[in-house]
């Protein structure tokens, strides 16, 4: 069985009087093996320390936090078997899961503050 998980083009963005800040998400969507490892990428661009969020919206559900980074232990664990590791160097907030199962299809989102 196949997942497919869509990354929303429009991307929850929170705008700081510190600086600009973006976050972008490359794929639009993909598409993973039951059991498979999920990664989905978010590349942000911030002046200042980021906050960064993954949220997650099941079907006919609203969004709900994943997890998220406000400073310390660059590897966050969040609900349901997700985790994300923060690399300041290269500016990324990738979530993963391992193994990915068909109840974790889904809209995933990427946010900064």
């Amino acid at each position: 069985m196949t997942l497919v998980f869509t990354l929303m083009l429009e991307m929850l963005l929170f705008l700081t009087g510190a600086g600009a800040q973006s976050v972008t998400q490359p794929d639009d969507h993909i598409t993973v093996s039951e059991g498979a490892r999920l990664e989905l990428k978010c590349n942000y661009s911030s002046s200042v320390s980021p906050y960064l969020f993954w949220y997650v919206q099941y079907p006919n559900q609203g969004l709900q936090l994943l997890l998220k980074y406000e400073s310390g232990d660059s590897l966050v664990s969040g609900i349901k078997g997700f985790e994300a590791e923060f690399r300041r160097s290269e500016e990324s907030f990738h979530l993963r899961k391992i193994p990915a199962h068909w109840k974790d299809s889904a809209k995933c989102f990427c946010a900064l503050s």
